[in-house]
């Protein structure tokens, strides 16, 4: 059927002429906009509500930058955006511990940390803790002299829950440094071992 003019289309065009210019419009308003908001990018402006996604981050000393999502977790960045694997990633949901590092000193979750929230802290992972000379920390010694780990997987978990824990109790009976690396779990189960190399590395903190 031929397509009519109404009164409010301009003689020489078809209603569908008209659909397709309005479509038109809409897609250079649309991308007119996507420039706009490139240009305030780019000229370092963040619109309200949105997360900056290039971040400075203290890794190990260093300081990182690194271009990070805002639901993207510290692991994640460590992992994958700053080559740091020694963060292990278990079981995801912070139940296992492999994925523990130092913020300011404390233990923490890393799978359950967004990377945006450690922006001005300190973060140390197990990378950063031999000395500059390849000295190891005490604790890595320890798990050296006592060969405390089967598969190893949970290893970088543990060593980094008993050294906060370490800087709270320098001292620990048995008992107590089990209670303070609780939140780790060792899927081979040779906690007993475990503990002693732990314990083994206390001991050489204090020398």
């Amino acid at each position: 059927m031929a397509e009519t003019n109404t009164g409010d289309t301009p003689k020489g065009l078809s209603r569908r002429d008209v659909i397709k210019g309005v479509i038109a419009a809409g897609a250079v308003t649309s991308g007119a906009a996507y420039l706009f908001r490139g240009s305030m990018v780019r000229a370092g402006g963040v619109a309200p509500g949105s997360v900056e996604r290039l971040i400075t981050l203290n890794v190990n000393g260093r300081e990182r930058r690194v271009d990070v999502m805002k639901q993207e977790t510290l692991a994640t960045t460590l992992r994958y955006k700053l080559g740091l694997t020694g963060t292990k990633l278990g079981c995801d949901r912070s139940e296992c511990g492999a994925c523990t590092v130092l913020i300011d000193d404390v233990p923490h979750y890393s799978c359950s940390i967004l990377t945006h929230t450690a922006r001005g802290k300190n973060i140390v992972t197990i990378e950063g803790l031999a000395a500059a000379d390849g000295t190891l920390h005490p604790v890595q010694q320890g798990i050296i002299d006592e060969q405390g780990f089967q598969c190893a997987f949970c290893m970088p978990g543990f060593i980094m829950a008993t050294v906060g824990f370490l800087k709270v109790n320098p001292n620990p009976s048995r008992e107590e440094l089990a209670h303070g690396i609780s939140g780790n779990l060792c899927r081979c189960q040779d906690y007993d071992k475990i503990l002693t190399a732990l314990m083994r590395g206390a001991q050489l903190s204090r020398i």
